[in-house]
């Protein structure tokens, strides 16, 4: 069977922790332990009809079950018969933005509540352009509560044409709307009697037939190396291997390699998954391989394949999402910039533009606070291999961190060099 990573994601009190412990519930993924577990960690753990409180089963934290609310993102693991799936329940509020960033960034689809009786606001305007900007493929609007508005089919269309004028033609590769009731499971799981106007099928059902095409199996052979193996055995002391995970395409044993930022060329002499000798090794694979040439590599530099080389350059154009509630954003901020292994030191040269949420256009920044989405130029102090996001989220994603606390400031995309 093949995974499905998806976030769920909406403002405030959209139901999004609702909705996740409805799927997990009506398909049979709960544990009577997990349900006795529930029951102890809060007094709130049954609705006053006796039915569980299945945002429980997400909100993980104390401070999360008293105030009825999530803060961090909450991730759930469950399977059906067609498919594996990873939940990851994104906060709703505006301060917590950066916590869906780090979601969605690894996700294949986003699922956006919206409040049947509020219709799109900020926050749904907010994670859309998120999800956008992070090129998740696939999208499914669910406007919930339908209950609390009579599952009125009026209220639905108007909600979904109001997110259709939010957002552009050909903005993702596919955008379904459903109405469901999490609160009551109507379109969930299973198909609601009482929307006999939607004959589409329920969001379980979509999910499991949603067709998947994963573009760094795809795409060209990329391997950050994490570390360089020298056994200090007798026996082995000319063994020189170089482990690290597949993030793109395939890799043989004779490929024509190159190991950049360097640019040398070799080939693979061996791959090996633990104790076992392969002969390819495939996206997702975490695998040790030997280089038949004796070249300096460290942690950090990327072996790919020498048909497909990434970009290099010192200065690149990017689009990032500010997260630090204390810093702002301003020309000559020096940081460091994380990318897969590899950490150098980076200046900002300059605001390029800054997003507005409410018209998604672009602004002319001088800087930028939290959640800011902003696009800049950034200069570094030794060249970088990559390629742009839209080509791979692994070789073109980052995060910013400050040079002296170590702590994370911005998730960012590379969408070009600039020399």
């Amino acid at each position: 069977m093949d995974l499905l990573r998806f976030i769920t994601s909406g403002s405030v009190d959209d139901g999004k922790s609702t909705l996740i412990g409805r799927l997990l519930y009506d398909s049979h993924a709960v544990f009577e332990d997990q349900l006795q577990a529930m029951r102890k960690a809060s007094r709130k753990a049954y609705l006053a009809d006796g039915a569980p409180d299945l945002a429980i089963l997400t909100d993980g934290l104390k401070a999360e079950r008293e105030q009825g609310i999530t803060i961090d993102v909450a991730y759930k693991y469950f399977a059906t018969p067609k498919r594996k799936f990873i939940i990851a329940d994104a906060p709703g509020h505006i301060q917590y933005t950066r916590n869906m960033v780090t979601g969605a960034s690894n996700s294949d689809l986003a699922i956006i509540l919206i409040d049947a009786r509020h219709g799109v606001v900020e926050q749904t305007r907010r994670h859309a352009c998120i999800a956008k900007l992070l090129s998740i493929p696939h999208l499914v609007v669910a406007v919930n509560k339908m209950d609390m508005v009579s599952y009125d089919e009026q209220v639905f269309y108007r909600i979904a044409a109001a997110f259709k004028s939010l957002m552009p033609e050909g903005s993702f590769q596919s955008v379904h709307f459903i109405p469901i009731s999490a609160l009551h499971g109507d379109n969930v799981v299973s198909s609601s009697e009482r929307m006999p106007w939607y004959a589409e099928p329920s969001l379980l059902a979509y999910l499991e037939e949603l067709p998947l095409k994963p573009r760094e199996r795809q795409g060209p052979a990329r391997m950050p190396v994490q570390w360089v193996i020298r056994p200090q055995s007798e026996d082995l002391h000319d063994y020189r291997g170089y482990a690290g995970r597949v993030i793109g395409g395939a890799l043989h044993v004779g490929d024509a390699v190159q190991v950049w930022p360097s640019g040398l060329e070799t080939c693979i002499k061996s791959i090996e998954l633990g104790h076992q000798v392969l002969h390819e090794a495939h996206h997702g694979q975490s695998v040790t391989i030997q280089l038949t040439d004796q070249l300096d590599v460290s942690r950090g530099d990327l072996i790919a394949s020498v048909a497909h080389p990434p970009v290099l350059s010192h200065r690149l154009r990017a689009q990032i999402c500010w997260m630090d509630d204390h810093k702002m954003l301003r020309p000559g901020t020096k940081m460091l910039l994380q990318h897969q292994s590899r950490r150098l030191r980076c200046i900002v040269e300059q605001l390029v533009e800054k997003m507005d949420i409410y018209s998604l256009q672009a602004i002319p920044a001088e800087c930028a606070g939290l959640n800011d989405i902003v696009t800049v130029d950034i200069r570094l102090a030794s060249p970088l291999a990559f390629d742009p996001y839209c080509d791979s989220r692994h070789t073109g994603a980052f995060i910013l961190l400050d040079e002296h606390t170590g702590q994370t400031l911005a998730g960012g995309m590379i969408l070009h060099a600039l020399d």
